[in-house]
């Protein structure tokens, strides 16, 4: 109580910074601050006028200006504060302050990432492997409030990273990621899918999504995988497959003589395919870096996550404080309006 009614005799409610710091409810009943002064100088006018004037006879020190008489104006002068007092209250002095509560139905999505030795050909720059890691660090950092996991692959299937919020980490890891962190040689596709949906099977997510992106055919691994696929479907996980690379003679490392060396590429495109249908998601072939990036543009696209806003207004008013120094100034004012100062050489 003692705390509040401090808050109360404060007189930074008078400083301009505190007025400019309002909303106004009613901010049209501030220009009675200004014809209040008017009306009462218009009633002094007027009394003027109906009452009668009696010439006295003052010594020469009375006569004379006497700082003494200007004590009448104190009475008037606290009833003009509880007049203007009273206009701020009613204008409704207040501060707004606007709260933004954000909902997110996250999606859980798993990177499904080849880093077999094909990976290593150079129709990207510098590198297949090298453009997808660049790539899909982008693509992580361009979700918010989805789950991101992560699965490489070459003969055998590792994961790399759990389903995770903490994006930072994963951007640490998809940059560790090199051709000698699996000795098993080939492409194991099947099994790369299988860790994906093993690590997406308890998710409790609205929408599970993997995306596969392989340079080859599956000749590895123990794991057909279009059985894969379909296991994945049957949890309600969609897959989308990237085929990256070019058919053909494709550039890798350079001679004796530093001329580029081209050797043969073959993806095995059909089975990338089947295995998108069956998992009710969409194939893309990336050729180049820059079709690479459109695809998992068009992937977050596909997939975006849905953002639920709530705004909430907390409004506070604060013409309890004006009110209260109003009746301050009314009572002072009562208090000297019929006291010697209200009556100072005007008997």
């Amino acid at each position: 109580m003692r705390e509040q009614l401090s808050e109360f005799f404060s007189w930074s409610w008078f400083q301009p910074e505190t007025f400019k710091s309002y909303e106004w409810q009613y901010p049209i009943l501030l220009n009675l601050i200004w014809i209040i002064p008017v009306a009462m100088l218009f009633r002094t006018f007027v009394k003027f006028l109906k009452n009668p004037v009696l010439e006295l006879s003052l010594p020469k020190r009375v006569a004379n200006n006497n700082p003494w008489t200007y004590l009448r104006l104190i009475p008037a002068g606290f009833f003009y504060l509880f007049l203007i007092m009273l206009v701020v209250a009613l204008a409704r002095p207040q501060r707004s302050n606007e709260r933004v509560e954000q909902f997110t139905e996250g999606i859980d999505i798993m990177l499904v990432l080849d880093i077999s030795e094909s990976m290593d050909l150079q129709d990207f720059t510098p590198n297949r492997l090298e453009a997808a890691k660049a790539t899909a660090i982008e693509f992580i950092n361009g979700r918010v409030g989805d789950r991101i996991g992560m699965v490489v692959f070459a003969g055998e299937a590792y994961s790399l990273a759990p389903l995770t919020n903490d994006y930072e980490l994963l951007t640490d890891l998809v940059n560790e990621i090199s051709f000698s962190m699996m000795e098993a040689k080939g492409t194991a596709i099947g099994s790369a899918l299988a860790s994906g949906t093993n690590r997406m099977k308890e998710s409790e997510s609205a929408s599970k999504v993997m995306i596969l992106l392989s340079d080859g055919e599956s000749n590895a691994g123990n794991v057909d995988p279009l059985f894969a696929a379909n296991l994945a479907s049957a949890l309600d996980i969609k897959i989308y497959t990237i085929a990256m690379g070019k058919d053909g003679l494709v550039p890798y490392g350079t001679d004796f003589f530093g001329r580029p060396q081209m050797v043969e590429s073959y993806l095995d495109e059909s089975t990338l395919r089947e295995i998108a249908k069956i998992g009710n998601g969409e194939f893309f072939r990336a050729s180049d870096a820059g079709t690479l990036l459109s695809i998992f543009d068009r992937i977050d696209t596909l997939e975006k996550t849905e953002v639920i806003e709530n705004r909430y207004k907390e409004t506070a008013d604060y013409y309890r404080t004006y009110l209260f120094w109003g009746l301050m100034f009314f009572f002072v004012w009562l208090g000297l309006k019929s006291s010697f100062l209200n009556n100072f050489l005007l008997d």
